[in-house]
């Protein structure tokens, strides 16, 4: 009923999903039994994953987005940090964690987020992950290259890295930078971490701001580029979900456990 309903109206909130329900019940009545169901019941963490795979089906390796989406239901703040499977063809959330606080995710929610999906796929299931420059640090560069989980994910132009013998900044180091710019570089080591060594990719993109991308894997700037342009599919992913789609922001709903019980059905309403 919450499904379908869903995906009728347009929208998850309760009261017009419990207008498309045909028969003689009264939609005050049902929209009561829909408040009743996310009252009560308690499904496990990441129920919904079989089935959005079986809908979308499983290739040997595919696309992961990792982003974060966030909104206000009155004056609690929602931030949801989501993982994603997406291809030119479809965006759907595979996992996600609501997190208790405004702002950036932490490294630490990070990691147990793609401990859970490593705990149901194997690292070889991930063609490449992508993600925006929120997503970056040293122990989770790490973290992924241990685990053996190619990644593209852009970087700030105030990092700090060594190559020919020299620390500088991506700014300076990329000054003259014109086109496509490809090279190699160390992550400087950080109160006991190793260093990291990245592929990276660069160009310049509208108003002189650099686009500069770090790769786990030797693939040249250019692919560097080209693949980390497919991140774009979770904002797709986000619009489908809330304005263009499902308007997500029109739940009420704000416990952990209720409105992850909701972003799962409607993961397999977009699926």
């Amino acid at each position: 009923m919450v499904l379908l309903g869903m995906i009728s109206a347009r929208t998850v909130n309760l009261t017009h999903v419990a207008t498309e329900r045909p028969g003689r019940a009264l939609v005050a009545s049902t929209c009561r039994r829909l408040q009743r169901f996310f009252q009560k019941v308690v499904l496990p963490q990441d129920w919904a994953v079989g089935l959005v795979i079986t809908l979308i089906g499983h290739p040997p390796a595919w696309y992961l987005c990792l982003d974060r989406t966030n909104w206000k239901v009155g004056k609690t703040d929602v931030n949801v940090l989501v993982l994603a499977v997406v291809t030119e063809t479809f965006r759907v959330p595979l996992m996600w964690t609501l997190l208790t606080h405004p702002g950036n995710s932490t490294t630490e929610q990070r990691i147990a987020l793609m401990q859970r999906y490593l705990a149901r796929f194997d690292a070889s299931s991930v063609r490449m992950l992508l993600a925006d420059r929120e997503f970056i640090g040293q122990e989770w560069f790490a973290f992924l290259k241990e685990k053996g989980i190619p990644f593209c994910i852009r970087l700030k132009e105030e990092q700090i890295i060594r190559t020919e013998a020299r620390e500088l900044n991506l700014r300076s180091w990329l000054s003259r930078c014109r086109g496509v710019r490809g090279f190699t570089a160390v992550l400087p080591r950080k109160a006991g971490a190793p260093d990291i060594e990245l592929h990276f990719g660069a160009r310049r993109i509208k108003g002189g701001e650099l686009l500069i991308v770090a790769s786990s894997e030797p693939l040249g700037g250019k692919r560097i580029l080209r693949y980390y342009s497919k991140r774009w599919f979770i904002e797709c992913l986000f619009a489908d979900s809330k304005t263009r789609g499902l308007n997500l922001e029109d739940t009420r709903l704000t416990l952990a456990r209720k409105l992850s019980l909701l972003i799962a059905i409607m993961a397999i309403a977009i699926a």
